[in-house]
C-alpha cells in the first residue's frame, strides 16, 4: 500500500441536518414557501474553525509506518500549528420539498467550502506548487460538492434515494463520533499542506463511509425497524497501482436498524447492522485479476438522562483501512511469483462515553483500526492505528458551540511505532 496522504483518504437525509441535530442546533434555519405553499425551500449548515497544535514523533526516533496516521516531525522541529476546519468543512445545504399525489418529493444540494489555502485545484487532493506546498499566498480555498440527490416516497411506501449522498457502511459511527464537530486526529493539519478537513476518528476505529452515487430504498418504520438496500457506484481502489478496468457490476450496500424508545424524554436505545460488497477489476502488465471487497459493521447506542454511550465494531476483507479500498489487496511479485489481488483483512472498534451537564458536554472516545498483512507484504506496512480523545463542548448559545479536545494517536508496523499528541480549541456555528 502506498503511503497515501491523509488528505487523499478523506472524501441519508442531509448530513448538515444530522449534524445540527447531534448538537441540538436547529436544522433548516431558513425555510421559504412559494406563494401557493406547494414548495418549501430551506438552507442549513455550519461554519467551524479551530486552532490545531500537534506535537509529532521526532524523525530521529520515528519508525517506518507505511499508511500510518500519526504525524512525524521534520528537520525544523516536531511541532505543527494550523488554523483550519476540523473533521467537517463548512457546510451549506440547500433543499426543496413538496408533496404531490400523496408522495413526498425532495432534492438536496450540499456545498462544503473549507478555509485551507488550496492551490492544487481540489479541496482535499492538492497538487501543490513549485516548492511542494499548497498552503501559500495567492491561493484560495476549495469547494467540495459532496451531495446532490433526490428522494421520493411517504410513510406507507418507504423512501427512494437517488444521487450522491453519504454511504451506509460506517455512517452511524461517524455521525455520532463527538470529534465530528471538532478535530480528533489532525491528519493533514499536522503537515505543511493542510487540506479542508482533519481525520477525527477516521482510520482510528472505523473506515470512512464516503459520499457515493447510489440508488437505494428505505422501508417504512416497522415497529422501530427499518431496512435500507441499494446499488452504489463501484469506486476504484485508492492504492492499487495496476491498470483499473471497467466494473462488471455495481456495489451492493444494506443496513438494518432498530430504535427502541425508553421511558423519559429523549431516552432511547438504537442498534444497526450495515454491510457492503463490491468487486475490483485490474490488469497488472498483461495479467488480469480481480478481488472482492466486503465489510460488515455493528453499531449500538444508549441515550439515558444526559449520558450517551455507544460501541462500534467492523470487519472487512479487501476494503483496506481508513478509506474504502485503501490497501485492500496486494499487487506485487514475491520470490518471482506474482501475487495479484490477494486481499487483506481489516477490523476495528470505537467506544465513546459522554455526559451533558447543563450547556457543557464532556466526552471521551477510543478507537483502534487493525490491518492484517497478505503474504509477502512489506514489514513497514501499517498494522495498527489507534487514538484516544478527551473533549469538552460548551453551547454558548443554541447555535454557537465552543470546544476543546486533546487527542493521542499511535501508529504501528512490524518495524516499530510512532506517537503524537494534538490539542485543539475552536468554535462551531450551526444554523
Amino acid at each position: 500500500m502506498k503511503n497515501i496522504s491523509v488528505a487523499q483518504q478523506m472524501r441519508r437525509a442531509s448530513l448538515a441536518g444530522a449534524l445540527l441535530a447531534a448538537v441540538a442546533l436547529p436544522a433548516g434555519a431558513v425555510d421559504l414557501k412559494t406563494g401557493d405553499g406547494s414548495w418549501t425551500f430551506s438552507i442549513s449548515g455550519n461554519v467551524n474553525v479551530d486552532y490545531i497544535y500537534s506535537s509529532c514523533q521526532s524523525p530521529a526516533s520515528a519508525a517506518p509506518v507505511d499508511g500510518g496516521l500519526t504525524c512525524v516531525g521534520s528537520a525544523n522541529g516536531n511541532n505543527v500549528s494550523n488554523i483550519g476546519n476540523g473533521l467537517l468543512p463548512a457546510a451549506f445545504s440547500f433543499g426543496v420539498a413538496t408533496t404531490q399525489n400523496g408522495i413526498d418529493l425532495a432534492a438536496h444540494l450540499g456545498l462544503y467550502p473549507g478555509i485551507a489555502t488550496n492551490d492544487g485545484g481540489s479541496p482535499n487532493l492538492q497538487g501543490g506548487n513549485s516548492n511542494g506546498s499548497s498552503n501559500t499566498a495567492l491561493g484560495s480555498t476549495g469547494l467540495d460538492l459532496r451531495q446532490v440527490y433526490m428522494t421520493f416516497g411517504n410513510k406507507d411506501m418507504g423512501t427512494f434515494t437517488l444521487g450522491r449522498n453519504i454511504g451506509l457502511f460506517g455512517a452511524d459511527v461517524i455521525l455520532n463520533d463527538m470529534t465530528l464537530l471538532g478535530v480528533g486526529a489532525p491528519g493533514s493539519a499536522a503537515s505543511a499542506a493542510p487540506s479542508n478537513t482533519t481525520l477525527g476518528g477516521i482510520g482510528f476505529g472505523y473506515i470512512y463511509t464516503d459520499w457515493l452515487a447510489q440508488i437505494d430504498y428505505t422501508t417504512p418504520d416497522m415497529s422501530g425497524f427499518a431496512f435500507t438496500v441499494g446499488i452504489f457506484d463501484p469506486i476504484n481502489s485508492l492504492s492499487d497501482a495496476a491498470t483499473v478496468q471497467p466494473k462488471k457490476a455495481p456495489g451492493f450496500h444494506g443496513k438494518l436498524s432498530f430504535t427502541m424508545p425508553l421511558s423519559g424524554e429523549g431516552n432511547k436505545f438504537y442498534v444497526s447492522v450495515a454491510a457492503l460488497t463490491q468487486e475490483q477489476d485490474y490488469v497488472a502488465g498483461t495479467t488480469p485479476y480481480d478481488y472482492r471487497g466486503t465489510g460488515e459493521d455493528l453499531f449500538a447506542k444508549l441515550d439515558l438522562q444526559g449520558f450517551e454511550v455507544f460501541g462500534y465494531v467492523y470487519h472487512a476483507d479487501g476494503l483496506g483501512t481508513t478509506a474504502l479500498f485503501n490497501g485492500g489487496a496486494i499487487n506485487t511479485v514475491v520470490n518471482g511469483v506474482p501475487v495479484f489481488g490477494e486481499t487483506r483483512t481489516s477490523k476495528g472498534y470505537l467506544a465513546q462515553v459522554s455526559y451533558k451537564i447543563g450547556d457543557v458536554k464532556l466526552g471521551v472516545n477510543y478507537g483502534d483500526s487493525k490491518l492484517d498483512k497478505a503474504s509477502g507484504d512489506d514489514p513497514n506496512l501499517v498494522t495498527d492505528n489507534k487514538k484516544a480523545t478527551v473533549g469538552v463542548y460548551y453551547s454558548l448559545t443554541k447555535n454557537l458551540m465552543l470546544l476543546g479536545e486533546v487527542s493521542r494517536t499511535k501508529s504501528e508496523s512490524d518495524a516499530g511505532s510512532n506517537d503524537a499528541t494534538t490539542v485543539n480549541v475552536g468554535a462551531f456555528l450551526g444554523f
